[in-house]
């Protein structure tokens, strides 16, 4: 009398893990990027310093955790500029190199100077950085535009301060009018800082994709694309990295196309 049930109880678990297992392949496939969608570069410009920043922090990981653009990947960079340092705060993400990137933006934008927090969608739109609604626009539009095919596979570390990675990047468009430059850069996958002075005194910050080292690696033009191992120094051992690429016309800013990928330890 004991096998029946027992045979019962097999299928009713078999049956259960059927069901749990197809719901974790659903979830999965919720999760797991759009391969046909476009990629975007968001940059943030922004700072531990500056007590308008952090709605805009907290925006660029919305956009990256809930990518709400149809047949976009928003790929988000978080750029902390260095001229907040002098106010009671030196951020300790910020550079000087991403402060002249951020003046080279201002320069072909025509702006009087820089600002933050500035969001740069795909180097063409540019806006206050806390501006969900012209940050959903602006990826939709650029996400209409025309890209070359980009990708970075093989991730891994080189020595103890190095990662290398296979870059594959193709030829420009015909309607490119210049080379353009492809640039990779590290980024640590989230921070948190807990501010003890200036305008964010008092304050724990958080960042997702914080820009750590950028290397510019080769050119593209028309007749050429790129397919190269990189290496790229990194300043510490973090658990989680994010490795992008992309190639950008250095004249008026086009982000031609952008890959990303990530490495743990």
């Amino acid at each position: 009398m004991t096998r029946p049930r027992l045979l019962c109880r097999s299928a009713v678990v078999v049956l259960l893990l059927s069901m749990a297992h197809a719901h974790l392949s659903a979830e999965s496939r919720a999760k797991a990027p759009d391969s046909a969608a476009t990629p975007i570069l968001v940059e943030l410009f922004t700072s531990e310093g500056c007590s308008d920043c952090p709605p805009a922090d907290d925006l660029l990981a919305r956009l990256d955790r809930s990518q709400p653009v149809a047949g976009a990947q928003l790929i988000v960079l978080s750029e902390h500029v260095d001229y907040w340092n002098d106010i009671g705060w030196k951020d300790p993400y910020s550079s000087h190199a991403y402060s002249e990137r951020q003046s080279a933006y201002a320069r072909r934008f025509g702006l009087d100077g820089v600002y933050t927090p500035q969001m740069v969608v795909d180097g063409k739109f540019q806006f206050v950085g806390s501006d969900e609604r012209r940050a959903v626009t602006a990826a939709e539009k650029a996400a209409k535009e025309l890209k070359i095919r980009m990708s970075l596979s093989g991730a891994h570390l080189e020595s103890e301060t190095a990662l290398s990675v296979h870059l594959d990047a193709g030829q420009l468009p015909s309607i490119a009018k210049r080379p353009a430059s492809v640039l990779v850069v590290i980024a640590d996958e989230r921070d948190e800082s807990h501010v003890i002075g200036g305008e964010n005194g008092g304050r724990t910050l958080r960042h997702v994709a914080v820009l750590r080292r950028i290397k510019q690696v080769g050119s593209l033009d028309r007749a050429n694309g790129l397919s190269e191992d990189v290496s790229i120094e990194i300043p510490r051992r973090d658990e989680r990295m994010r490795l992008i690429a992309f190639a950008q016309d250095e004249e008026d800013g086009t982000i031609w196309g952008v890959a990303s990928t990530r490495f743990s330890k």
